[in-house]
């Protein structure tokens, strides 16, 4: 037990992103859930987002949403389209019934999205094998440039029809928009490609095209890798640069930072213990089985937990930009969200912290947590395919 929190605490105060306000500095960050059917929201995931909210945060959300249907990673994802809207409408008003505010995470796989789900070649910056949809990825055309910006613009006006106050932009995790900006996935040689000022044309358009689509009701930011984690990917040299760009582009009113690449360095972005024995029982296919058990020693390398692990590149950021930041990456106790507020973060992000205790911003202030229980065993991310994301100490 510790003592109950005082309102000159920054944490428990409010907090300003672009037009709107948080009630704290408090955000439940993008986690797959697991809990989406055939693209549509469901009371399972509604109820998963309310303990959140009800726990006290200032803002929780809702994660990986396709802007497209060729932008699928897996079967039941959600996807951004008509049909979505009176569920998603349904998210917002539960969670904003609880006090907090509503975020919806948008974006598209490109290179990895599943074909076996989409019926489609994979589409990305360059002709690139995927091990991920076992088919080539057919370079982006210019007619898929103007497309999938109109796709992330429409998800976006949807997204904020449907009630959500914040919209943010997935340029993270070997995603799309992450492709274009690492010269291992963009070997281009137009003007889409080659220089980091190319590699940053179509993440940038694309923003753009968000920020007109929400509104000057809403909120946009994006969720920006500072480093891919390999040699040859993105360097956090050239993510100050692309922040840099995207301030000074007006688009964005905050930057959540992060890192890792999704099929090179899964567990740079999570650190901590990696669960392979669950993971080869998740695959569905005996080949599937068969090829994790063989690769997993390559594909999925180990990196040492620390408390706010991403501190050190992040302050980088912090250093060389004046927009709104959202600390993220192994932030787990009070202290440490005190000391990045007092660093100029202005809001710290969490994942598996709050996974671990839905009601851990409640509980903080009250006195009766330090921060929270979660040990990283990263059991909760083999859960999500085995009926939804949830932490097995609960």
């Amino acid at each position: 037990m510790s003592e109950p929190a005082t309102a000159a605490q920054p944490v428990f105060t409010p907090g300003r992103l672009g037009p709107i306000e948080l009630r704290n500095r408090v955000v439940k960050c993008g986690t797959n859930e697991g809990m989406s059917r055939d693209g549509l929201v469901t009371d399972q995931l509604i109820d998963w987002h309310r303990e959140f909210a009800a726990g006290g945060v200032g803002m929780t959300t809702l994660a990986y949403c396709a802007v497209a249907r060729d932008g699928l990673t897996f079967k039941h994802q959600m996807c951004l389209r008509d049909e979505a809207r009176p569920g998603l409408r349904r998210f917002t008003q539960a969670i904003h019934a609880e006090g907090a505010r509503a975020s919806i995470q948008i974006g598209h796989a490109g290179w990895f999205a599943n074909s076996h789900v989409t019926k489609t070649p994979p589409v990305g910056p360059s002709r690139q094998f995927s091990p991920h949809a076992q088919a080539f990825a057919r370079a982006m055309g210019e007619e898929d440039f103007a497309r999938l910006s109109a796709d992330f613009a429409a998800g976006a006006r949807l997204a904020v029809e449907s009630g959500f106050d914040a919209v943010e932009i997935h340029m993270g995790h070997g995603y799309l928009l992450s492709q274009f900006l690492t010269p291992w996935n963009n070997r281009r040689k137009d003007h889409w490609g080659g220089s980091l000022e190319n590699r940053a044309r179509f993440p940038r358009q694309v923003a753009a095209a968000v920020r007109e689509a929400a509104g000057p009701g809403a909120a946009v930011y994006a969720k920006l890798n500072m480093d891919d984690g390999f040699d040859g990917g993105l360097t956090v040299e050239d993510a100050v640069q692309v922040g840099r760009w995207l301030e000074a582009d007006g688009s964005v009113d905050a930057l959540q930072l992060t890192g890792g690449h999704t099929t090179r360095t899964p567990f740079f972005t999570m650190r901590g213990e990696v669960p392979k024995q669950g993971m080869i029982e998740n695959q569905k296919h005996w080949m599937s089985k068969l090829g994790m058990r063989l690769f997993a020693p390559f594909l999925l390398k180990p990196y040492p937990f620390e408390e706010a692990f991403f501190l050190p590149q992040a302050r980088r950021f912090r250093e060389a930009l004046g927009i709104p930041l959202m600390l993220l990456g192994g932030v787990t106790q009070l202290e440490t969200m005190e000391a990045a507020l007092a660093e100029g973060f202005e809001f710290v992000a969490m994942g598996r912290g709050l996974i671990r205790d839905p009601d851990l911003v409640a509980r903080m202030r009250a006195g009766e947590l330090a921060g929270s229980r979660c040990i990283p065993c990263n059991q909760c991310m083999v859960e999500m395919e085995r009926g939804g994301t949830r932490c097995v100490l609960r």
